[in-house]
């Protein structure tokens, strides 16, 4: 199976790409023309590497935005959240199903 489109570099290839662009700016005139440079050497588009490296600035507290552990962080109380809905609804469902049946029996 394929790897995701998330998954396809590892954090040290991103950490590494991130580091190769800061090392470079020097030799270019603009951060997107280091950027140019570098992405197509790494098999990644352009875009990407511009988002590893805000990303990375967010990390680091010089950009403003939730840092990747807060992101994780996020989505895993959101993903904790629908569970506890879907379990919410599941014992509303069972506690109408048992009261009308008990309903039923003390009718007959």
């Amino acid at each position: 199976m394929a790897k995701s489109k998330a998954q396809r570099f590892s954090p040290e290839v991103r950490d590494r790409a991130v580091r190769l662009v800061r090392e470079q700016l020097p030799h270019h005139s603009s951060q997107w023309a280091a950027i140019s440079a570098i992405a197509p050497k790494l098999g990644c588009t352009k875009e990407t590497l511009r988002r590893w490296l805000l990303k990375a600035e967010q990390d680091a507290g010089g950009r403003s935005g939730p840092t990747s552990s807060d992101a994780d962080r996020l989505a895993a109380l959101e993903r904790e959240n629908r569970e506890l809905k879907r379990a919410n609804d599941i014992l509303r469902k069972a506690s109408a199903f048992f009261a009308a049946a008990e309903l039923d029996r003390l009718t007959r």
